[in-house]
């Protein structure tokens, strides 16, 4: 079965669990080690509140504390990835590179376009499946660019060590908001 049909049962088991006033706002695929996926799932109320469901691949809830966590925190830190890489818009990121090579054309540019394409290659396009070697890709494509760019450090490793906090102030928001009690 293919990611877009698996997603689909997903928010079929996701529907559910909603409450009369809520709706599913977003389902990421999770795998955070190998053969065990799970779907992190949204939901907004219709006073604006969040709450949070981690289903596992037969549909019913996730209530083990430890499990939903391990969920969360790849599904965060792969999106924090996706959005951080390259500064986070890889289509401009890509038009600027063009930009420079028609004006400019300096020395490394083709390694950098190609860097470039690459890191946009490994992030690809929705719907995709959150999982430590999609992370570890991720940081190698960027790493490979700012290298061509000769960036004196890793902006990329930078934000994502300041990730923490935020992975942390959405466990904590998950944990309080989930909508069924936590082992």
């Amino acid at each position: 079965m293919d990611l877009t049909e698996e997603l689909r049962r997903a928010v079929e088991a996701a529907v559910r669990y909603a409450e009369p006033a809520e709706e599913i706002v977003g389902i990421v695929a999770a795998e955070p080690s190998s053969g065990s996926r799970a779907y992190l799932c949204a939901y907004r109320g219709g006073e604006g509140d969040t709450s949070w469901l981690v289903l596992g691949d037969d549909g019913k809830a996730i209530a083990d504390r430890a499990r939903v966590r391990e969920v969360v925190s790849i599904a965060a830190l792969v999106e924090l990835a996706e959005e951080t890489a390259a500064g986070g818009d890889l289509d401009e990121f890509r038009s600027q590179l063009v930009a420079l090579r028609m004006t400019e054309n300096p020395a490394g540019i083709d390694e950098a376009e190609q860097a470039a394409l690459a890191l946009q290659s490994t992030i690809g396009s929705a719907p995709r499946v959150a999982t430590p070697e999609r992370l570890d890709a991720i940081g190698a494509a960027t790493l490979r660019l700012e290298r061509t760019l000769g960036e004196g450090g890793s902006p990329f490793a930078v934000a994502m060590k300041q990730a923490t906090g935020t992975v942390d102030e959405l466990l904590r928001d998950v944990e309080a908001a989930y909508k069924v009690p936590l082992d």
